[in-house]
């Protein structure tokens, strides 16, 4: 070890007291100020090249433990705390197979659909384009457009045997499964 890291420790070593009440004064509690101690110091340790000798490492070490702690504070914001498992447990999802069937199925109906129909659904359904901007780009009437999309919507409606909007998301076994009356 050479005299530079060797002085970078000693340094670091001798603010651990003042870091550690300032993350006291920060956290309240003194398990998750040497929490937030430990973690400033494995950074510090980490970034001890971006540190320059001779300059005020207290203050180096402040700045990363308060940086530390809000960033910590703002992840601590987005998380749920769920120790005993209630909130995971109510959890569920539609099960992905169906989705990815149900899209094969779609894809196949769609290569069924006449050229300008297929354009014209997937401009105005998939790619988010106004009826305007579809009937610029495929250079015909906004009335034009707005047919062939009909018309599409109709062809894949057959084609997939839908006869109406209970057809779509999950079937009744798994939306029983999936929906839950979620009072917390």
């Amino acid at each position: 070890m050479t005299a530079e890291p060797t002085s970078f420790k000693r340094e670091m070593l001798a603010t651990l007291p003042s870091l550690r009440a300032f993350a006291v004064s920060l956290t309240g509690k003194h398990d998750k100020a040497d929490d937030l101690v430990q973690d400033t110091v494995m950074k510090a340790w980490a970034k001890q090249t971006s540190f320059e000798m001779g300059t005020n490492i207290k203050a180096w070490l402040f700045t990363i433990l308060r940086n530390e702690f809000y960033s910590q504070m703002r992840k601590r914001g987005r998380e749920v705390q769920d120790t005993d498992g209630v909130f995971t447990e109510r959890l569920s999802v539609h099960p992905p197979q169906y989705g990815s069937m149900d899209m094969q199925d779609f894809k196949k109906a769609l290569d069924q659909l006449p050229d300008d129909q297929r354009e014209a659904v997937i401009l105005i359904g998939a790619s988010g384009f106004s009826y305007e901007e579809a009937a610029d780009i495929c250079d015909c009437a906004v009335g034009t457009m707005k047919s062939r999309v009909s018309r599409a919507r109709t062809r894949l409606q057959d084609i997939l045997q839908i006869v109406g909007e209970s057809e779509y998301g999950p079937d009744a076994v798994s939306s029983q499964v999936t929906t839950h009356n979620h009072s917390f």
